[in-house]
């Protein structure tokens, strides 16, 4: 499958007013648990940035970043620890992304990892775009920040993402480097060398593990492409809800629900999100894509992810994808990946 990356996948326009750029609200259980077991009151600390209404796993329940970053600078001042985004890290789950979580504790290889990321990030954070650059023998995961992003976040997030590769992997997986927005703290960059077991570097454009490529095509033992598929469909649907003004989330979710009906067409999706086809097409314009490029890519994704599932057939994914009979979906497969349908298949 390829590796190309699509700026409108990763690039949602952001809201108008800065204090509405918000954050999974799971991520704050995250920190409650890590300053709990340092034994500092996390009650006392979260009430001190303004955050006074209970913490749950809910997507649709979020934090602001402002609130995220008071609640950072109260840590650090609390605890001393320059370095408390990277404890955080060990204390963030697969339960605190929620949909995207599980679907990536189910993805075949980290680089499904990594595209699953990329393509449901939003549900985690409105903060960055996602970005997999693949340069010779190494792949750049990167989080580009579209606002400013404390350190700390920045620090929980590649922690985050890292400890989850590894889980999924082998005990003994590292990058090749890390990448940080943010300066060096003043102690040093020791903490975060025996962190990733690679060296660290500061003051980047991004947020970024360098990987090493070979690693992301190895299959996983924990796959399981049903799992990572009901998860993803209920990611877009959750970041459809969340983000109601942005039309490409709510194409996409549009697209999941009418293609086993056959009926996927530009007209039906523009009706159900109350506008014009021609307004739908604009819209999408200006988003840098279009209902055929995001039909396309949708398709392309649900297709690998069904071939990956022994029980449904390909006479089923055709149908399951909107194709009127197999061999038009055979003709787009291969033209997507350079491959037959079977032959994928076969190649696990």
């Amino acid at each position: 499958m390829s590796t190309r990356t699509k700026a409108i996948a990763t690039t949602p326009a952001l809201p108008a007013d800065p204090d509405s750029v918000t954050v999974i609200a799971g991520y704050g259980l995250a920190v409650a648990k890590a300053l709990d077991y340092g034994g500092i009151d996390s009650r006392r600390v979260f009430a001190a940035a303004g955050i006074n209404d209970a913490l749950r796993n809910d997507p649709l329940k979020r934090l602001s970043l402002e609130k995220i970053t008071r609640l950072y600078r109260e840590c650090v001042e609390v605890t001393g620890d320059p370095y408390f985004g990277l404890t955080v890290a060990k204390f963030m789950q697969a339960s605190t992304l929620h949909a995207l979580g599980y679907g990536l504790l189910a993805s075949t290889t980290l680089m499904d990892f990594c595209r699953r990321v990329q393509r449901y990030f939003r549900l985690v954070s409105q903060t960055a775009r996602v970005e997999i650059l693949p340069r010779g023998a190494e792949v750049h995961f990167s989080s580009v920040p579209l606002v400013d992003v404390c350190p700390e976040s920045q620090d929980a997030w590649l922690g985050t993402l890292f400890r989850m590769m590894r889980l999924l992997y082998r005990d003994d997986f590292h990058p090749v480097a890390v990448e940080f927005a943010h300066a060096m703290p003043d102690p040093g960059a020791g903490p975060y060398a025996e962190f990733f077991g690679a060296p660290a570097r500061f003051g980047c454009h991004a947020v970024t593990l360098i990987l090493p490529r070979a690693d992301l095509e190895v299959p996983l033992h924990g796959a399981c492409p049903e799992l990572a598929q009901f998860n993803d469909n209920l990611a877009a649907t959750y970041i459809a809800k969340l983000d109601r003004a942005d039309v490409v989330a709510n194409v996409r979710a549009c697209l999941v629900e009418f293609l086993p009906s056959g009926e996927c067409s530009r007209s039906r999706v523009a009706a159900a999100l109350s506008m014009s086809a021609g307004t739908l097409q604009q819209r999408l314009i200006e988003r840098g894509t279009s209902f055929h490029e995001l039909l396309n890519d949708l398709r392309r994704d649900l297709a690998c992810s069904y071939l990956q599932q022994s029980g449904v057939s390909v006479t089923e994914i055709t149908f399951l994808l909107g194709f009127t009979d197999v061999s038009n979906f055979t003709r787009a497969f291969k033209r997507w990946t350079g491959m037959s349908p079977t032959r994928f298949r076969e190649r696990g």
